[in-house]
């Protein structure tokens, strides 16, 4: 097979518009593709990031509640219950909700992810939480997510040198009391952390008690699925009991199956899939058509049709690597204009570039079969 490389590569190489023009059709395709997964593992990874950061085994949330942008609150009397269980360690009230921010600069609002909890105990794993939380202990004083948008103001950069920085969340005037990191999701563009009774002041509607999420700690060495499914027969059905993997699956899933979001990016997928291998077809069709005669000849002089169609299946294999590598380089460039912008983690994965690598590679090899059925038709007897 390695010795009859060169002639495929020679016939693709010898109209050097035609080829560029089709590396340039396979990268757009990849591209394409590359974006659409990015995008789409991006919203998943930012989504589940405050879920991977609790510090806890078991999540008990209102049995109504979709995903973190639409939690249902309940009673924390259900979440001390759970104290019952002699393998239950601790368990930690959360309150979260969604209010507006007052850019201090142009007075203009926009809404984001505040979360409160016990200043007892911390509870997120997340860069600036453990070293500034004793901080939320005082009235009206928050932190700050560093990688919120730049739309809610400069506050990082202003609290990094050294200015008080101030204001008002929910009417409410607060002071922002150090800097954490979580990062904007497709739910919120930007996070505060606060202390359960700052919250309940920016919130002074909300009910004390009324929470959000219950998480719970357990004992070292107990079994977390064992202990999960007997909460799920103590506790009343109104509660859903779940483990942190299970819950940070269900936030997933919501934005799998329950929006539109998903759905659109694998789309988009399939559209650049299809429309490298139509791009793809068109070339190889036309390298059959303008070469007939010659491979008529070959026919003629004893080349079987397998060894023809051979290099036909070749030319899609080199077309389909030359024409990855400038859509993987182009994408690297893309993604980092694109975290740039939107402050989502759009990065390159390795699990992610092997799968696209392994499509274009299918793409180019189901564009050369499509044209193969020309091929059949070179007829030596058309040559005389």
């Amino acid at each position: 097979m390695i010795g009859k490389i060169p002639l495929a590569w020679l016939q693709l190489k010898r109209d050097k518009t035609r080829l560029a023009v089709a590396l340039a059709g396979i990268a757009f395709a990849d591209i394409l593709m590359f974006m659409q997964l990015g995008f789409r593992d991006s919203l998943y990874y930012s989504n589940v990031q405050f879920h991977t950061s609790l510090q806890g085994d078991i999540v008990l949330i209102n049995n109504q509640s979709n995903a973190l942008l639409a939690m249902k609150s309940f009673s924390q009397r259900r979440l001390y219950k759970a104290l019952d269980l002699q393998a239950v360690k601790s368990v930690h009230p959360i309150y979260l909700d969604y209010t507006p921010w007052k850019n201090p600069l142009t007075g203009r609002s926009r809404n984001l992810l505040v979360i409160g909890m016990n200043p007892a105990t911390n509870l997120l794993d997340l860069p600036g939480v453990q070293e500034n939380f004793d901080k939320i202990k005082l009235p009206d004083i928050v932190l700050y997510d560093r990688s919120s948008r730049q739309e809610y103001g400069p506050i990082a950069a202003n609290f990094i040198q050294g200015k008080t920085i101030t204001a008002e969340v929910n009417t409410r005037k607060i002071k922002v009391g150090g800097l954490f990191t979580l990062g904007a999701s497709f739910g919120a563009d930007g996070n505060l952390i606060t202390s359960d009774v700052n919250f309940l002041r920016i919130f002074f509607h909300r009910q004390r008690g009324l929470i959000d999420i219950g998480l719970i700690r357990l004992k070292p060495g107990t079994d977390t699925n064992v202990v999960a499914q007997s909460l799920k027969n103590y506790l009343p059905r109104d509660i859903k009991v779940l483990t942190k993997q299970e819950f940070i699956d269900y936030e997933r899933h919501y934005w799998e199956s329950g929006t539109a979001i998903g759905f659109i990016f694998t789309l988009g997928t399939i559209m650049g899939f299809i429309v490298g291998t139509v791009i793809v077809y068109q070339i190889l069709y036309t390298e059959v058509a303008d070469h007939l005669a010659e491979y008529a000849t070959l026919k003629a002089i004893g080349y079987t049709q397998n060894y023809l169609l051979l290099v036909i299946l070749q030319e899609a294999l080199i077309l389909a690597f030359l024409g990855y590598v400038p859509g993987f380089t182009i994408t690297m460039f893309l993604y980092n204009q694109a975290r740039a912008a939107t402050l989502l983690p759009v990065f390159m994965g390795f699990g992610r570039a092997i799968m696209v690598l392994i499509l274009t590679v299918l793409m180019c090899f189901i564009s050369g079969t499509i044209a193969m059925r020309k091929l059949r038709s070179a007829d030596p007897a058309d040559i005389f």
